[in-house]
């Protein structure tokens, strides 16, 4: 007998099923009385008429169905037993946080560590790429600034701008989210105990999960996917309450970021001297003070 929890784990995996999709069709399985082994033998075109899949999710589903769910119960096993927990965008204590910036969110959350700070009165630190010296300082400054306040740090990975503010808590032993960009046995290692910033092991050695949170929307196994920058750029802002901004091109990434913070009410500052400021200071955005 194939567990709710299973079916949704792989459902989120799959390949063109975003968290909306999710939703539909654990809620449609919950209204019609249908188990999860009566939805596995569901057809392609049922797929798409009943459940409102695109022709190529449903492709996906379908295509080596047997197989695909016993590679899912392989991965569930494997996290399990090494205390990672996963959320789905059908699960009721998937953060509302995140859904109020994105539109369509990840459909699977997996969690590595402390979780409570999911709940925390948290914010980030955004900047472009290639931002320069005065910039980085900027960043360190404000992140600093923020940790020193009480506040926990969400941070990305695998970029300088992000990596540049990773490593202040670790200073002051304060907590961390890490939002990744790839799965965990990538960026942590097979046993989940490595440090995903080289200049933090001045100060620790291995991931901390009693103090930090890591997070990924990716397989576990994955190491990249063309589109996973944007999304973890995406889940920092929903993860974070106030966002900051040192940096920042517009029309680029960091700039649709903050209009999206804006329009759902979150505080966006941002440097006076950034390029451009001067556009989001009109839409709501307020100056940091900083030099």
């Amino acid at each position: 007998m194939l567990a709710r929890r299973t079916l949704s784990l792989a459902l989120a995996l799959t390949k063109g099923i975003g968290g909306k999709t999710v939703t539909k069709v654990l809620t449609r399985n919950d209204l019609l009385g249908r188990s999860p082994d009566e939805f596995l033998t569901i057809g392609h075109e049922a797929l798409i008429e009943e459940y409102g899949m695109s022709r190529a999710a449903a492709q996906s589903w379908t295509t080596n169905l047997s197989a695909w769910i016993n590679s899912v119960k392989a991965i569930e096993e494997r996290l399990v037993s090494l205390g990672v927990q996963w959320i789905t965008a059908a699960d009721a204590h998937y953060p509302q946080r995140i859904e109020q910036v994105d539109h369509d969110p990840p459909g699977v959350l997996f969690l590595y560590g402390n979780s409570r700070l999911l709940e925390s009165d948290s914010f980030c630190v955004l900047s472009s790429r290639n931002t320069s010296s005065r910039g980085l300082a900027a960043i360190e400054a404000l992140t600093e600034r923020g940790v020193l306040d009480g506040k926990v740090l969400v941070s990305g990975h695998d970029k300088p701008e992000y990596q540049r503010s990773a490593v202040v808590p670790l200073r002051w032993g304060a907590p961390r989210v890490i939002v990744l960009d790839k799965g965990f046995f990538k960026a942590l290692g097979e046993k989940l105990s490595e440090e995903p910033f080289r200049a933090a092991r001045l100060w620790r050695y291995q991931f901390d999960s009693k103090t930090d949170l890591a997070v990924s929307c990716m397989e576990p196994d994955k190491d990249y996917h063309p589109n996973s920058n944007k999304v973890r750029d995406r889940l920092v802002v929903g993860l974070s309450l106030a966002v900051n901004l040192v940096e920042v091109r517009p029309g680029g990434n960091m700039d649709k970021l903050a209009r999206d913070a804006l329009n759902c009410g979150r505080p966006v500052r941002v440097c006076h001297w950034a390029e451009g400021a001067e556009q989001l200071l009109r839409i709501g955005a307020k100056t940091l003070d900083i030099d």
